[in-house]
């Protein structure tokens, strides 16, 4: 890998993104839009103080996640992929490229999501607000690396969607958005332990609420960049130069 070919592709990257303002005011705006109207659904119930943060955790990793394997799988479909392969760019430049891209608006996107919930949807936080943002940002990353995994494997956007109720919807079910994992039964309490957004959702938990420490969200911290490092790689090995 070259540092300066991995800058350039994300430079071209954030470039493409900026000249297409429907989609980022899907990555920017969209995911605290929803939050405000999950806390406004829940006005004046203590509901959205004891799902916020998982909500939190939930919208921009899944936006993230279908933003960037659909424009990955863009790249091969249109043929660009493979005019870039066939220059002295490796797939491992190209993987870390969009990583880095998409990770730049992961952190704005996190940044706009987690102020908007803290200081207009008035979600209490016990803990650090920047420990906070640090989960939500590495969850939205995940979310990214991800996606450039699914488009490994994807040929077209519909195919990509239908990787969601495999990598998506068993972490949303068993992530403690909608239970606490303590209460789920033992078998799916022990797988929720392998999926990554489970430990994003406990990170902004422990944050939010009485059990803030610093310590404990390191590590899940430490956790969900693990998974996300695994993604990179697995996406670089699994990269095609084009969909048949």
């Amino acid at each position: 890998m070259n540092p300066v070919r991995t800058l350039s592709t994300a430079g071209r990257v954030l470039n493409q993104i900026r000249h297409d303002p429907r989609t980022v005011v899907l990555l920017l705006v969209v995911p605290a839009l929803l939050v405000g109207l999950v806390a406004w659904i829940f006005t004046d119930t203590p509901v959205f103080q004891t799902i916020g943060p998982a909500i939190l955790a939930l919208f921009p990793f899944i936006v993230m996640f279908l933003v960037t394997s659909i424009t990955t799988l863009r790249e091969r479909r249109t043929g660009t992929l493979e005019r870039l392969l066939s220059m002295p760019l490796g797939r491992g430049d190209f993987i870390l490229g969009y990583t880095l891209a998409f990770g730049l608006l992961a952190v704005l996107q996190a940044l706009i999501a987690s102020a908007y919930a803290i200081w207009v949807c008035g979600l209490d936080v016990k803990g650090d607000p920047w420990l906070l943002v640090a989960v939500a940002v590495t969850d939205a990353v995940l979310g990214s690396t991800l996606g450039l995994f699914a488009s490994a494997f994807a040929r077209t956007e519909f195919q990509v969607v239908q990787f969601m109720p495999l990598l998506i919807f068993p972490q949303i079910l068993l992530g403690g958005i909608f239970l606490p994992r303590d209460q789920l039964p033992d078998g799916l309490r022990q797988l929720s332990d392998w999926l990554p957004l489970s430990h994003a959702v406990d990170a902004l938990n422990a944050v939010a609420g009485d059990t803030h420490d610093a310590a404990y969200v390191g590590g899940q911290l430490l956790i969900i960049a693990a998974f996300a490092v695994a993604a990179v790689v697995l996406g670089a090995l699994t990269l095609q130069r084009r969909t048949a």
